[in-house]
């Protein structure tokens, strides 16, 4: 009898304590706005399947109520830092290290582009932005204390 449950009661054991780490991390991933996950920002934008020039902007939009005259520009920007970053990735003769200067530096640009488009209101919230992410990046990256992204801007 005891050779028929040990099996039975060893899958529900691992079920039970698997559940809460796939559940967190599901959690986790589906908060993560991705104009918000600088990460991965802060190590030179995001990893592989980041977001789309577009899906970018409007969430810029929605942030900084980017006008129709700016969304465009702002878009071609974010376009234009996609496929810098892609080029970046499939290089393979740079180290990781200067890999990650050269994101690091088209990031810079990119924001500094951005932040130019836009009025002092808008610019006064996309520094606000910036600074909560280079918050946020800078405890990941020196492995302080795993404190939670910063939260998603409204």
């Amino acid at each position: 009898m005891l050779k028929k449950c040990l099996p039975i009661l060893l899958a529900a054991s691992l079920i039970s304590i698997a559940a809460p780490f796939a559940a967190a991390q599901f959690a986790a991933q589906s908060n993560d706005s991705p104009s918000t996950q600088q990460p991965a920002q802060g190590n030179g934008g995001w990893h592989h399947g980041s977001p789309d020039p577009a899906q970018r902007t409007q969430e810029l939009t929605k942030k900084l109520n980017l006008t129709s005259e700016q969304q465009p520009k702002v878009q071609e920007i974010l376009q234009s830092e996609h496929s810098q970053m892609e080029s970046l990735h499939q290089d393979t003769s740079l180290s990781q290290q200067d890999r990650r200067a050269k994101m690091m530096d088209m990031q810079k640009s990119t924001h500094a582009q951005i932040r130019a488009l836009l009025d002092s209101t808008q610019q006064k919230k996309w520094d606000e932005m910036q600074a909560k992410r280079e918050q946020w990046g800078q405890g990941h990256r020196h492995g302080g204390d795993q404190q939670a992204p910063p939260p998603p801007q409204q």
